[in-house]
C-alpha cells in the first residue's frame, strides 16, 4: 500500500505544504510573505497572521497539484520547531485539526533534523543521488551553523554549533548596515560576483574544536566600516562589490575550515551542506573545489529544497511514518529544538 504524507511547514515567514507519496516529491509549495521586506527583517506577528491567511489556500493547491485528495492521506507531518512560535502555532494547529478530521496519523517533525533529510528527497523522472551512512552535513541557515554526523535517516549527531550568531544571521546583519535590501545573504552574494573577495580582511574567530562563532566578525565589519566612512563619506557605496565578496571570503572560509576539520577528525567522506545559506553560490564553490582536492563524495541540495519547504517535513515525516513514530495530540510546538 502506498504511504501519502500530507507536510505542513510554519516555522518562520513561509508558508509551505507538500505531498509525500513513497518517499517521492509529488508536489511542494510555498507562499512567501513580501511585507517584512519593509521592516528590514521578520515580524513575528504579522508573519503569523499571513500563515493564517495562506495554509488554506497552499495545502488546497499542493493535493490538487499532486493529484490527491484529503482522503488518500494517510499522516499529517508538520514542523514543531525551531521557529517563531507564533508561526508554529499555525502550522501545528492546521495539522492537529486535519489529522483529527480524517482520523489518521499526526508527525512532529523538527526543523533541523528535516534540513538535512532534504537529501533523501526524490522525485519521479530524475536521478536520485543519496548520501550513504554515516555523512557528515554542514547545516547553514540564518539561525543555525551545525555539524551534524548523520548515521541514519533518523539518527543524527551534533559535532559542532555556533556558540553565538549563525552564519546566515552574520550575512544579514552585515547587509543591513550597508543599506542592501532584505534578507541580505542572496543580495551580498549577488553583488560579491563583481567584487574583489581579497580587497579587504576581517577578523575570524579562533574557536577550538568544530565549533562557529560570528559574532566577532560582525563587530570586525562595522567597526571597519565606521573608520573608513570617518575618512571618506562615500567610501561603503564606491566599494560594496568589494566589500560583499571579502565578507563572503571569510564567511565562507570559515565553514569550509570546519567542515575539513570535521572530515578529517570523523573520517567521514560522505558530505552534504543544507539549509538556506547552502544556495550561496560562493559556498557551493568552494565546497565543490574542495571535494574534488579531498575525494568528498559531496551533496548540494537543489536551490528550491536549501530554504524552509515542506517537502523536507514530509520527507522526514515519512521516515517516521516507517517506524511508527507518531505524535500525540497533546504535542505543542517549541521555539528551541535540538538536532
Amino acid at each position: 500500500m502506498s504511504i501519502t504524507i500530507l507536510a505542513i511547514e510554519s516555522s518562520c515567514d513561509d508558508t509551505s505544504a507538500a505531498v509525500i507519496c513513497d518517499g517521492y516529491v509529488l508536489s511542494n509549495l510555498i507562499a512567501n510573505q513580501d511585507v517584512h521586506k519593509a521592516y528590514g527583517g521578520v515580524v513575528p506577528e504579522l508573519a503569523s497572521r499571513a500563515h493564517q491567511a495562506n495554509i488554506i489556500p497552499v495545502v488546497d493547491q499542493a493535493l490538487m497539484k499532486a493529484g490527491k485528495s484529503a482522503g488518500d492521506v494517510n499522516a499529517v507531518a508538520f514542523t514543531r520547531g525551531p521557529g517563531l512560535l507564533g508561526s508554529l502555532l499555525v502550522g501545528t494547529s492546521f495539522a492537529k485539526g486535519f489529522a483529527l478530521a480524517r482520523n489518521i496519523p499526526l508527525i512532529d517533525v523538527n526543523h533541523l533534523q528535516a534540513h538535512v533529510m532534504v537529501h533523501f528527497a526524490k522525485e519521479h523522472g530524475r536521478e536520485n543521488r543519496t548520501p550513504s551512512f554515516p555523512f557528515l552535513c554542514l547545516l547553514v541557515s540564518g539561525g543555525h551553523t551545525q555539524l551534524i554526523v548523520v548515521r541514519d535517516y533518523l539518527s543524527m549527531e551534533l559535532i559542532g554549533n555556533t556558540i553565538d550568531d549563525a552564519a546566515g544571521e552574520a550575512f544579514d546583519k552585515c547587509a543591513k548596515v550597508m543599506d542592501l535590501p532584505y534578507p541580505g545573504g542572496p543580495v551580498i552574494d549577488r553583488m560579491a560576483k563583481e567584487g574583489n573577495a581579497h580587497a579587504y580582511t576581517f577578523a575570524k574567530p579562533r574557536i577550538a574544536g568544530l565549533d562557529f562563532s560570528f559574532s566577532g566578525l560582525k563587530t570586525s565589519f562595522l567597526y571597519f566600516l565606521r573608520d573608513m566612512i570617518a575618512e571618506n563619506e562615500n567610501f561603503m557605496e564606491d566599494n560594496k562589490n568589494d566589500l560583499c565578496a571579502s565578507l563572503q571570503h571569510t564567511i565562507i572560509d570559515i565553514l569550509v575550515s570546519k567542515l575539513v576539520k570535521a572530515s578529517k577528525a570523523t573520517g567521514i567522506k560522505e558530505i552534504g551542506i543544507a539549509g538556506g545559506v547552502s544556495a550561496n553560490s560562493g559556498l557551493r564553490e568552494a565546497v565543490t573545489s574542495e571535494a574534488k582536492k579531498r575525494g568528498w563524495n559531496l551533496f548540494l541540495p537543489e536551490f528550491r529544497y536549501t530554504t524552509d519547504n515542506a517537502a523536507m517535513i514530509g520527507v522526514t515525516g515519512y521516515y517516521k511514518y516507517l517506524r511508527n513514530e507518531f505524535a500525540d495530540h497533546s504535542v505543542s510546538p517549541q521555539a528551541r529544538f535540538e538536532v
